[in-house]
């Protein structure tokens, strides 16, 4: 509102509001509650429609009457037979076809194999993580309910049978041998550090991983427990290894959103 006007308008405004309200006309019945609460909120909407248009009239902000919406965070589904086709393709073939496409470079350069011979390909399964404050920390469900524990169940047998539901449905196949996907194994746990140096995790969460057959692990971050992780088997890709508290630095806060790992955007179900 224009610093000059601001009084007028208010008071304009005002007697608008007084008038609406000392013009309706009495009635000879009670009208309900839910009839009652139904006018107080159309009423909030048109003083609401009626100020924004005053901010507008006197040039202000658009942004101070305007919502904002997200899209949606998964981008579709992916076959085991197109996983298995870009398994037998080489990273650089893959960054190349997608430049030639048009893509931004799609390449994940700050996590490397803990084990040079481990190669992994599955869909993801993404788990951001934010700079520890003290709020974060109390709001942060505990436990199991935590969203790096959600993220793990999501990588688990279950979670595949229902993307398995999900796919048929989608192409309408009848039977899983029908170019579907037919393997368990195909999750890929993404997860977003707030550093290079920061620990994601180590030996006593990752057990968990190792329970649910998952397919890999890419993170920014660093891990913990190395020894440990190699002898579970899964294939875990980090930016190095570190003995710092995770905790201490960050937290777990989204599972399954859009997320940045070195500089790259992932969305649920990319291909990995």
């Amino acid at each position: 509102m224009h610093p000059a006007h601001s009084d007028l308008e208010v008071a304009r405004v005002k007697r608008n509001v007084q008038i609406s309200y000392t013009n309706q006309p009495e009635l000879p019945f009670r009208i309900p509650s839910h009839t009652e609460n139904l006018r107080v909120t159309m009423f909030s909407t048109a003083f609401r429609r009626t100020a924004g248009l005053s901010l507008k009239k006197w040039g202000a902000s658009s942004t101070a009457t305007r919502s904002f919406a997200m899209g949606p965070a998964a981008g579709g589904v992916i076959s085991d037979e197109l996983l298995e086709r870009l398994g037998g393709l080489s990273t650089q073939a893959l960054v190349d076809g997608l430049w030639v496409m048009g893509w931004p470079p799609s390449q994940i350069d700050g996590a490397r194999a803990l084990d040079p011979r481990h190669k992994c390909v599955g869909r993801a399964v993404t788990l951001n993580f934010v700079p520890v404050r003290p709020d974060i920390a109390q709001d942060k469900p505990p436990g199991g309910a935590s969203p790096e524990y959600e993220a793990f169940e999501l990588c688990g047998p279950n979670e595949a049978k229902r993307l398995l539901f999900l796919f048929r449905r989608i192409v309408n196949f009848r039977h899983s041998n029908q170019g579907g996907m037919r393997s368990e194994k195909t999750l890929v746990l993404v997860m977003s550090s707030c550093g290079p140096a920061e620990s994601v995790g180590g030996d006593i969460k990752f057990l968990r991983l190792k329970q649910l057959n998952i397919g890999g692990l890419v993170t920014d971050g660093s891990v913990r427990d190395t020894d440990e992780i190699l002898d579970y088997g899964f294939p875990c890709f980090a930016h190095g290894t570190t003995a710092r508290q995770g905790p201490a630095a960050m937290q777990p806060w989204e599972c399954n959103g859009v997320v940045s790992v070195s500089g790259v955007t992932v969305r649920p179900g990319d291909a990995i």
